[in-house]
């Protein structure tokens, strides 16, 4: 399909899309897509933007202590990676620190939209926040402060107070929960289920209630899939459920066994890839990452992050890391599964209607990979990133 009046930034690229199927292609874009035509003989892949649903930190830049500037720097950072769209996550904290925290992803996002309209863009959108807690079971904390609170009705007006919020997770067992979801997404927020205590009823209420965003972080800070009482985890591996299940594909979070058995049951289209990065990934050595509002060291062993305890405290793998983990034996027929799961299932999630796919009149967001996976050029409305 062509249009008669091109840009003057119109760019072409030829490569093989997953649009549904995978198919070679030219495509003519300026910040989105204006042509999608038929070709022959290209063969590098393309795939839509990678889209972050939990980004805690990265490159010793972590969001719990950051300013506006360390947001974009980060920003700039993860676009480098394929990253086109993240959500920086603001974990357990008293009210107080929230709210001081949406104001800087709120600066941080009136900055970035001023330095859009610059010769050399921003990186990474960001989209606004994903707020990790308070109200998860003081049960199952993992790296969590236990400054746990229940979704009353006093806390919630000071929650949809924020400016930024566009993912909640909670516990759907907690006093109050499965009213507070059906609050929170009546005000446009998703809500995720997890670090929590919950019977697999419970967490089948919350997805009833309204949680049919990311669902389920598996089998991380929730009780494990046991025969009889399968629980939270449970119900995320069950083909007809409504929610997706979010997996940090690291080898470490989850057996990579695991990750293949939820990958089995749920499909390409239940399934969300999550990094759950935090400060020290991407740096040598460990780092010192708050944790509402204290410091712990955090060091990287093994491809994840844990305190010192040995407590998990994040991941430390890219996006891209993670899908070569689940597809080890990548094939052209796997590309419209990798962009499922990395990309279209989040924007699903967060209701984002113009990026996670290739299509015309789409953000021209997208990730060009070789045959064995390796990032060739990544592009963020247009621009190709530096």
């Amino acid at each position: 399909m062509s249009i008669r009046r091109l840009s003057p930034r119109l760019r072409r690229l030829r490569a093989i899309a997953p649009i549904p199927l995978p198919t070679p292609v030219s495509i003519g874009f300026d910040a989105k897509i204006n042509e999608i035509e038929p070709v022959r003989g290209a063969s590098d892949y393309l795939v839509p933007g990678f889209i972050e649903l939990q980004i805690n930190g990265a490159y010793d830049i972590d969001v719990m202590s950051a300013t506006a500037g360390d947001l974009l720097r980060l920003a700039k950072r993860l676009g480098r990676e394929g990253v086109t769209t993240w959500l920086p996550t603001v974990i357990t904290a008293p009210l107080s620190e929230i709210e001081r925290l949406d104001a800087v992803v709120a600066e941080a996002l009136q900055m970035q939209t001023s330095a859009e309209r610059g010769r050399n863009g921003s990186g990474a959108k960001i989209l606004g926040m994903h707020l990790e807690g308070p109200f998860i079971s003081p049960r199952r904390l993992g790296a969590h402060p236990p400054s746990t609170l229940t979704p009353d009705d006093a806390a919630l007006r000071r929650i949809f107070a924020l400016h930024t919020t566009r993912l909640i997770t909670l516990a759907p067992e907690l006093d109050g929960a499965i009213g507070a979801i059906r609050r929170i997404t009546a005000h446009g927020i998703a809500v995720s289920l997890g670090h929590t205590d919950a019977t697999f009823a419970q967490a089948a209420a919350g997805v009833a209630a309204g949680a049919a965003g990311e669902a389920f972080v598996l089998i991380n800070a929730m009780p494990p899939l046991h025969h009889r009482a399968p629980g939270a985890a449970g119900a995320a591996m069950m083909r007809d459920c409504r929610a997706r299940a979010a997996i940090i594909a690291d080898g470490v979070h989850l057996d990579p066994v695991i990750a293949r058995l939820v990958y089995e049951a749920r499909g390409p289209q239940g399934i969300v890839l999550t990094t759950d990065r935090v400060a020290p990934a991407g740096v040598r050595g460990g780092s010192s990452v708050v944790f509402g509002g204290a410091r712990a060291d955090v060091t990287i062993r093994g491809g994840a992050a844990r305190l010192p305890d040995g407590t998990l405290a994040g991941g430390a793998l890219t996006m891209l890391d993670m899908a070569r983990r689940m597809f080890p034996d990548f094939r052209r027929e796997d590309l419209p599964a990798l962009a499922q799961i990395t990309s279209a299932n989040a924007a699903a999630i967060l209701e984002l209607r113009d990026r996670g796919k290739i299509a015309l009149r789409m953000r021209a967001d997208f990730v060009l990979l070789d045959k064995q996976m390796r990032l060739k050029a990544v592009f963020i409305g247009g621009r190709e990133v530096a």
